[in-house]
């Protein structure tokens, strides 16, 4: 059908050299075999010199990511200093008229979320006759079904079946909700997330607040980091970068890669920009980036979303392996015409989408070959990394340990445990990396799903609304 044509190929269609359809494009494949000859070339020629002009090119580029990190860091706790004081600025919501808010909540196999997640829709303070639910389901995920039709929800809520077709990832899911969308602003959730009951409103002043290209305003997110050593990292990465690096950049005026839950969008610039690219699997990440190369701004709130981290290592590494995927997609699209993208969204943004995004997917790649390598210096010394490199990967720890424990939250002796043992956590993004690599070449659009922890526990409450209107996939 026409619809689910249109979720999956809009953007490809509309602007084939935005989509990641395409994981390399002629030019690419190119250039990429152009330079893999160079490099064998000069690795056989000389591999002294060719393995000194990459080394010192990766630290002088790891030393401006590091300062550019630095310099992000510092602003985006300068913004946070500014929030209370805009909270009191615009306290006060007598007589105010709140615009229709679509709510888009694509679910898969998430029928034990069901109940957390009705309860979390329910518990946000805003007028129920102003919400446009839609629960968006894939075709043949029955138990799902079931589970949603059994739980209470605001009036008006829909639940949609996504029509059958590739790719079965959560952006083509989300541009099907998108086509039936009522409201003048729409928000992203998942089926684990517990926003803040005041998150809709916030993110409604904002735009009231903000400029008329002011495209999306995100929410930050946060983990519960008391399920382990993995959930703990993981959470503790993201009050780095929620708490901290988003305020910054939002502040700077950055590109933003946004998180993949809790974004909210001004829906007509968001359907300006052909929605969310359905053959990318982090559409968060690659959205963001189209804002910017549209001229569209990106801020962030404060009422964050809780999350459930990963508690186990495989669950971790197949989540992390997607996003360094979708990294990775995200980054080979932006850079088909890195001239273009660098007229469209300005020389200085360009070169931070390669101090954030550049540096997040090379550091994933470095990461353990120079924890091999400094473990060399414990049993061949003169073997492993120079004084030089030694000085700059002791400070860039430092660095990230200190950043690590000034993000926001409770400063405890875990999170002193947690940041301490960060050197320990990054090599893991390798073996995330090569199983990344592999899934780019072999199955580029395949979406990992990640499974949830144990869901919230669901407090008693009265019984709202039944779900509204079920529409099937040939709504």
């Amino acid at each position: 059908m026409a619809s689910a044509h249109a979720a999956a190929h809009s953007l490809a269609i509309h602007r084939p050299e935005d989509s990641a359809i395409r994981t390399l494009t002629a030019a690419q494949m190119r250039g990429a075999g152009l330079g893999l000859l160079l490099l064998a070339g000069l690795a056989v020629s000389a591999p002294e010199a060719a393995f000194a002009a990459l080394s010192l090119g990766a630290f002088f580029f790891f030393v401006a990511a590091l300062a550019f990190r630095g310099a992000v860091y510092v602003h985006g706790i300068r913004a946070a200093a500014h929030v209370p004081q805009a909270r009191r600025d615009m306290a006060g919501d007598d007589g105010v008229l709140w615009p229709v808010y679509t709510l888009l909540i694509a679910l898969k196999d998430e029928a034990e979320s069901a109940a957390q997640l009705s309860q979390a829709i329910c518990d946000l303070d805003y007028p129920r006759n102003r919400l446009d639910i839609k629960l968006l389901v894939e075709t043949g995920d029955e138990a799902t079904w079931d589970a949603l039709r059994a739980q209470s929800w605001p009036p008006g809520t829909e639940l949609l079946i996504v029509p059958p077709g590739q790719p079965r990832t959560k952006p083509r899911a989300l541009n099907y909700g998108l086509l039936r969308a009522k409201g003048e602003f729409v928000v992203v959730y998942d089926a684990e997330d517990r926003p803040h009951r005041d998150q809709l409103k916030a993110a409604v002043r904002a735009f009231r607040m903000g400029s008329r290209d002011l495209a999306c305003v995100q929410a930050p997110l946060v983990g519960d980091g008391d399920r382990g050593w993995i959930a703990g990292q993981w959470a503790l990465e993201y009050a780095v970068q929620f708490g901290r690096i988003l305020p910054g950049l939002a502040t700077l005026g950055f590109p933003i890669a946004l998180g993949g839950t809790s974004n909210h969008f001004r829906r007509a610039l968001l359907e300006g920009v052909e929605g969310w690219d359905a053959w990318n699997v982090t559409e968060d990440a690659d959205l963001g980036l189209r804002l910017a190369r549209s001229g569209l701004q990106v801020g962030v709130i404060e009422p964050p979303t809780l999350e459930a981290p990963p508690e186990a290592l495989g669950v971790w590494l197949a989540q992390r392996s997607r996003w360094l995927k979708g990294f990775l997609q995200t980054w080979l699209v932006v850079m088909r015409r890195p001239r273009k993208a660098m007229r469209e969204m300005g020389a200085g943004n360009f070169l931070a989408l390669q101090l954030t995004l550049g540096a997040a997917i090379l550091s994933a790649m470095v990461h353990g070959p120079w924890a091999v390598w400094l473990a060399t210096t414990l049993v061949l010394p003169g073997i492993g990394p120079g004084p030089l490199f030694l000085w700059f990967i002791g400070a860039s720890y430092a660095a990230s340990i200190a950043m690590a424990l000034a993000a926001p939250g409770a400063r405890d002796l875990r999170r002193y445990g947690l940041a301490l043992t960060l050197p320990l956590y990054w090599p893991l993004q390798s073996i995330a990396m090569v199983r990344a690599l592999y899934s780019l070449a072999r199955r580029p659009h395949f979406w990992a799903k990640t499974p949830h922890g144990s869901p919230a526990p669901v407090r008693p409450r009265q019984q709202a609304a039944p779900v509204g209107r079920i529409h099937s996939s040939e709504a």
